[in-house]
């Protein structure tokens, strides 16, 4: 049985490289926010439909890796991101994203936080609304009573505080 851990937070604060540091450590699969391959390859900005396309192949992309996955499970990003995206960019979000958001189950989850320089690439959208989306992310966390850490610091002090996190689950 593996533990699942969803990494989430906002834009330019470190997800995926913690995902990364973080099943290297453990020896272990981490599945990759699908949202950035995908919105790399269509060729055109994202419409709203899109976000049901990037939340199925986030899920299917988890439940393919968790196959393979040896102890635990890094998620960088979970269906909570495209839920919140949704409603912060269209003033909804739909049905079947907000039924899997309910349905997935985590373990454990890791909230990064906004102490990294921003860091411009062209998918990301709010360099001045990062606090905002923190806020957002851990308003969802505490309201839903979900087991969590903030993870802060430089990539080696949030790796750090990540490993002591899940070592204690």
């Amino acid at each position: 049985m593996i533990k699942r851990i969803g990494i989430i937070g906002p834009e330019s604060t470190g997800k995926s490289t913690l995902s990364k540091q973080l099943a290297g450590h453990f020896n272990t699969q981490w599945v990759p926010e699908f949202a950035r391959e995908y919105l790399l390859n269509i060729d055109r900005p994202y419409e709203e439909g899109d976000l049901l396309t990037i939340a199925k192949g986030q899920k299917d992309s988890e439940e393919r890796l968790a196959k393979t996955a040896a102890g635990y499970l890094f998620c960088d990003t979970t269906l909570i991101v495209v839920k919140v995206w949704s409603e912060h960019k269209y003033g909804r979000c739909h049905p079947w994203i907000l039924e899997q958001v309910d349905r997935l189950k985590y373990d454990y989850f890791l909230l990064t936080s906004i102490d990294l320089p921003w860091e411009p690439d062209a998918l990301r959208e709010h360099p001045d609304r990062r606090e905002y989306f923190f806020g957002v992310y851990r308003n969802y966390l505490d309201e839903q009573a979900l087991p969590y850490a903030v993870v802060e610091g430089n990539h080696r002090q949030r790796l750090n505080l990540a490993i002591r996190a899940i070592e204690e689950i």
